[in-house]
């Protein structure tokens, strides 16, 4: 009898198992069973494509329903704000009475809290005014809003305006956590603006890597739990193509299962295929979206380092280019908060994402 695939290569889905996130997914857990004042309430993950923000901040979002938290997810788009409003007044229904509530029609500057409300609608104050009503309500019952922002944007006037209200709510003692979620360098420009310093005291976590110690049991306990068995050398196979990457982690484990799902263990032979068609997925789905997104002077350093099998010292990258040493810590740094590239010591330098390096060799060819 064929059994149900366990792996969730879809962006954004729960995986059955959260590998490698132990000590983080304790503290949030703490977090949210002590409330208000624990400082990972307020909590921003980075991490290049595939790393499992998102993923993560579902997981999270289900721990916290658990003890009793409202979870509202929504990504940095326009309208956030109103939607984050109408999602946690659906969820508190039950709990919270329905009032006449404003539509915004437009957001003013995100220095001050400056919305335009609709003629059209009935008015019953602006934004910060309908979310702390609804606070309030769930206040009465012990219940926190957990609210979660995916592919944050700085260039977003309301990410600004949410995090000025949310910085008030910590301030008035509410039941409110607020996770986000982006590419390093769009965190880093977030919490860069003067407007929005609150950020920059925020629990600040990178996403990357995880061991193959982790992946290894995560891939045999998902695939045993869900009945079937793994052969040693599969298994082995698996993770060293994986190369610790969360996203890849489950396009693998769920190309292999699907080779024989009847079966009851996954061969050598199920993983070397899965393998081939998890690399296809993982290079149309990450690796070409990060690769049109760099700049013309990032693709010009990342061609000086494949002349290296390994790490690439950086006073050699500048020799190659031409270049003087703050032009290639300028694009160090770029890639750095791109996830692409990783540190190897001071003055060295290696590529981070799974199969960039191969790619990219492809591109320049």
């Amino acid at each position: 009898m064929e059994s149900a695939n366990p792996f969730t290569p879809s962006f954004g889905k729960i995986p059955p198992i959260m590998a490698g996130r132990d000590e983080l997914l304790k503290d949030m857990s703490r977090a949210f069973e002590h409330g208000s004042g624990d400082p990972n309430l307020s909590t921003i993950f980075s991490g290049a494509r595939g790393t499992g923000k998102t993923a993560l901040m579902f997981y999270l979002s289900r721990i916290a329903g658990s003890q009793g938290w409202i979870a509202v997810n929504v990504s940095a788009v326009p309208g956030m704000l109103e939607d984050i409003y109408e999602r946690a007044k659906k969820a508190a229904a039950h709990l919270v009475s329905e009032e006449p509530h404003a539509r915004i029609k437009q957001v003013g500057i995100p220095q001050i809290i400056n919305i335009e409300i609709d003629d059209a609608a009935p008015q019953a104050g602006n934004w910060r005014t309908r979310m702390t009503d609804l606070l309030d309500g769930l206040a009465a019952f012990d219940i926190g809003l957990l609210i979660t922002v995916d592919e944050v944007k700085p260039e977003l006037d309301e990410m600004v305006q949410l995090a000025s209200v949310y910085q008030h709510f910590v301030g008035e003692d509410r039941k409110v956590a607020l996770l986000m979620a982006g590419l390093p360098g769009k965190v880093s420009s977030l919490v860069s603006n003067d407007s929005i310093s609150f950020l920059r005291r925020a629990c600040r976590h990178r996403l990357g890597r995880i061991s193959g110690a982790d992946v290894s049991a995560t891939l045999r306990a998902t695939v045993e739990e869900s009945g079937r068995v793994i052969d040693d050398d599969a298994l082995d196979l698996a993770v060293a193509a994986i190369e610790g990457f969360p996203y890849m982690m489950q396009l693998v484990g769920f190309r292999m299962w699907a080779q024989h799902p009847a079966e009851e263990a996954i061969t050598c032979a199920d993983a070397e295929h899965g393998i081939q068609l998890a690399q296809t997925d993982f290079r149309e789905r990450v690796l070409d979206a990060t690769f049109y997104d760099l700049s013309n002077g990032d693709v010009r350093m990342l061609k000086a380092m494949l002349e290296d099998v390994r790490e690439s010292q950086l006073v050699e990258i500048a020799a190659r280019l031409g270049e003087k040493s703050n032009y290639v810590s300028t694009y160090k740094r770029r890639l750095l908060e791109q996830g692409i590239i990783g540190e190897r010591g001071r003055s060295a330098v290696a590529f981070e994402l799974p199969g960039f390096r191969e790619y990219l060799a492809e591109q320049c060819d």
